[in-house]
């Protein structure tokens, strides 16, 4: 660059109105070349002043402050691609002159969650603490469909028969072992009898004939006293109803993290007790119990990955929530294969939660949860948690300056939210009858199904349950991510997909009538029986995790939560039917699976008539303004400074 040069483009800047009146607030002006054979030089702040003094005192002109201010963005070395071209953001003096109005930089970050932004939607750190906090839907499908291998069918007189040593000259045994009957004369050794019968009282003592001790064995749960093998599995869903409801209330005064520890803890000890419990009614009690403890469970783990995560991935997150659960069912019938007693089987299942426990130093915190109901320590315990979680992820550039002061900001805010609707403003609002009765409904018509068709597999019998539990837990599998696939590629037609998939799926449900008077092979009745049953059990699966994770979009941000769960708790009310239900299969095996099949088909009519509101499509304009702050917020793109009189330097 020559003198002469200098002196022109200086002559010609005095020359302009807008460097008269703006010499206290010198700013360099623009180049923009778009020959490809130029290239700009991207000078940090800190250097181009210096440089700007030393041509100016060669010409002898005006010299701009020596100590220019400190700029937001860490400075910037050049750098040049294989073609020779420099990387460089070129700012315009409007932009320039706002930033140096500013006496204390602030952070480039647009979002007001600051935890949302330095630690992004999904990441390793998330990935690794979603992985853990789903393992705790293991244990709680094993402890819920364990009575199909605790308490497997048996039938009489080769698996069981009335005990004959007490019997008198005048008493014989029914054909179905459940009764005594009283003859007027004495019986013959082969069993006729030329006399009346009297009466006939049921049999109180039987000899069993298996070898697997199962809970049935244990209780005498036989003839008539087989009602019960439901009762004990109702206190069962009873206490995940308690359970969701205490582990949604004890999180108003508890850490998400320590509900799930006293879940998992609890659920230890209880499990033991209820497989070793030789009264059936302490067994009912202690089965409660256990539930509660694995409803704790998952039900805060749900609020812990809830909160890690955002955007479309939290979504996707809370659908495949029930993957895990699919997989402990899949898993059970392998468990199941070590032991031959069923107390040693719930030892089985109960132990395998101690893993979670030495998981935990790998279990995160809710930290929103922490600042909202947390004290001074609990703001450190945030930002220390949140820091090592985004250098996990590799986005520690991200992280202001003053990070602790837009946690406590954070803090405030979440403090200062509005309260959450009560129930009753549930039902105000545009259409939100509509809505209420619709999400009710259908959820409850798929949890019931759910876990009902599940259990029904007694009724197929105990020959094909372990086939036939892993078939059930794959079609769980494959319809989470059918679901996962109407919620990313349908968009607002995803409840109309779901809800059609439903009604179909349950008429081909209610076929099975047509296989229970054929003249067929057993076990090719079973099988067709399975075929037919496992289509509604996918479409049941895909309308279930996805109204768990999108239902909440018909209503407004405060009725969200409350709307969510009293959804899930009415569900669960309905959901204690399911075991009686399955007895239907006393009269038909095809009488249960058609009462699911219309169950499926009501859930998918009352889902068609869930529509979230329309949105305008901001989708790709959120996604450019996030991918651009976090350029803008990286030292490989910080905010830098080009001169035109720099400019010529850089010809090749």
């Amino acid at each position: 660059m020559t003198p002469e040069f200098l002196n022109q483009h200086i002559q010609r800047n005095n020359s302009s109105n807008s460097i008269q009146s703006n010499h206290s607030n010198h700013t360099p002006s623009i180049y923009n070349a778009n020959n490809n054979h130029r290239l700009s030089v991207s000078l940090t702040p800190v250097t181009t002043p210096q440089l700007l003094q030393r041509h100016n005192a060669t010409a002898g002109v005006y010299t701009p402050p020596a100590t220019p201010l400190s700029p937001p963005t860490p400075p910037h070395t050049p750098q040049f691609n294989a073609a020779g071209v420099g990387r460089s953001k070129i700012i315009d003096e409007s932009s320039l002159t706002q930033s140096n109005a500013k006496a204390k930089p602030t952070p480039t970050t647009t979002a007001s969650d600051i935890i949302g932004s330095v630690l992004g939607d999904f990441g390793i750190w998330q990935l690794r603490s979603v992985l853990i906090l789903f393992l705790c839907k293991l244990p709680a499908s094993w402890f819920m469909a364990c009575i199909i291998y605790t308490a497997p069918e048996i039938k009489p007189p080769t698996q069981y028969h009335c005990d004959t040593s007490q019997l008198n000259a005048n008493q014989t045994i029914a054909p179905n072992q459940c009764y005594v009957v009283n003859w007027s004369g004495n019986v013959a050794p082969n069993g006729t009898t030329s006399g009346e019968m009297l009466s006939q009282t049921p049999c109180t003592k039987f000899v069993y004939e298996d070898y697997f001790y199962s809970f049935i064995m244990q209780y005498n749960l036989v003839c008539l006293r087989e009602i019960f093998v439901a009762w004990t599995q109702y206190w069962h869903l009873f206490g995940v109803l308690v359970g969701g409801v205490i582990g949604t209330k004890a999180m108003l005064r508890l850490s998400p993290r320590t509900v799930y520890i006293i879940g998992a803890v609890l659920q230890i000890i209880l499990g033991v007790i209820t497989g070793y419990s030789t009264d059936l009614t302490m067994h009912c009690i202690f089965r409660c119990l256990a539930a509660i403890c694995c409803a704790l469970m998952f039900t805060s783990a749900q609020a812990i990955f809830v909160d890690i995560t955002g955007g479309r991935y939290r979504t996707g997150v809370i659908i495949l929530y029930d993957t895990f659960w699919s997989l402990g069912v899949i898993l059970l019938p392998g468990i199941s294969s070590f032991f031959n007693n069923w107390s040693q089987l719930y030892l089985g299942i109960t132990f395998p939660t101690v893993i979670l426990l030495f998981l935990l130093q790998w279990t995160p915190e809710s930290p929103r949860w922490l600042l909202k109901n947390g004290n001074e320590h609990d703001v450190y315990r945030v930002e220390r948690m949140i820091r090592k979680a985004v250098d996990i992820n590799e986005r520690t550039f991200l992280i202001p300056d003053d990070f602790r002061q837009q946690i406590e900001r954070l803090r405030d805010t979440l403090r200062s939210q509005r309260p959450p609707a009560t129930w009753l403003q549930l039902w105000h609002g545009p259409r939100a009858t509509h809505y209420m009765l619709a999400a009710h409904v259908a959820l409850a018509c798929y949890i019931v199904n759910y876990m009902g068709m599940l259990l029904n597999l007694r009724s197929f019998g105990r020959d094909y349950r372990m086939p036939n539990t892993i078939a059930m837990g794959f079609a769980e599998i494959i319809g989470c991510f059918i679901g996962l696939h109407f919620v990313m590629k349908q968009g607002q037609k995803k409840f109309m997909y779901a809800g059609c998939f439903n009604v179909v799926a349950g008429l081909v449900g209610c076929l099975g009538w047509t296989f229970t008077h054929v003249n067929l092979n057993p076990d090719l009745k079973v099988v067709l029986w399975m075929i037919i049953a496992l289509v509604p059990k996918v479409s049941v699966s895909c309308a279930q995790s996805m109204m768990q994770g999108c239902m909440a979009e018909v209503m407004p941000a405060h009725k969200k939560q409350p709307f969510a769960f009293s959804v899930v708790t009415f569900a669960r009310l309905w959901l204690l039917s399911a075991p009686f239900i399955n007895l239907l299969k006393k009269t038909d095996v095809a009488l249960s699976l058609t009462f699911f099949s219309v169950l499926t088909v009501i859930g998918g009519i009352c889902t068609c008539l869930l529509q979230p509101p329309k949105q305008k499509n901001t989708a790709n304009l959120t996604m450019s303004n996030e991918v651009s702050n976090k350029k803008e917020r990286s030292p490989l793109t910080a905010t830098v400074w080009t001169v035109e009189s720099e400019a010529n330097n850089t010809r090749l």
